[in-house]
């Protein structure tokens, strides 16, 4: 096991923002308690935060992982998935479909550049709203 200061807290943020994004889990309470934490809990895991180590099995559990995945992944290991996920928690997916938010995001960037940034071509317009896209859904934010 690799020392507390060792950990590498960020990857376990990109790792779960990545994994809930699959899932299609939003961030809310309602998830968090299902999981059997606070929300802020699971806020401080995927901004790169230390939380207490007996959390990391909800959020193994949240996110679908075999317990002890969390752990394994600030120890520079691969979570564990489950594949039979029965007695997982009810949790609440986005209602909104990942290729619809994908392209309301999209949108909402190129009408801000469009207002905020005269003159830039509309290719640049594209490529810099693409960017924000892939971004926002790296962390899963969408």
């Amino acid at each position: 096991m690799t020392p507390q200061g060792d950990r590498d807290y960020e990857r376990l943020a990109t790792l779960a923002r990545r994994r809930r994004a699959e899932l299609g889990l939003a961030l809310n309470d309602k998830n968090a308690a299902a999981g059997g934490l606070s929300n802020r809990t699971w806020q401080r895991v995927e901004k790169g935060l230390t939380i207490r180590e007996t959390n990391y099995v909800k959020i193994d559990t949240l996110l679908h992982w075999a317990p002890g995945s969390c752990l394994q992944i600030l120890d520079g290991e691969e979570p564990t998935p489950v594949d039979d996920v029965a007695g997982a928690p009810d949790v609440q997916k986005s209602p909104v479909p990942q290729d619809v938010l994908d392209r309301e995001a999209r949108d909402v960037v190129q009408l801000a550049l469009i207002a905020t940034a005269k003159g830039t071509p509309a290719e640049e317009i594209r490529e810099m709203s693409e960017r924000v896209v892939r971004d926002l859904r790296e962390r899963g934010l969408i």
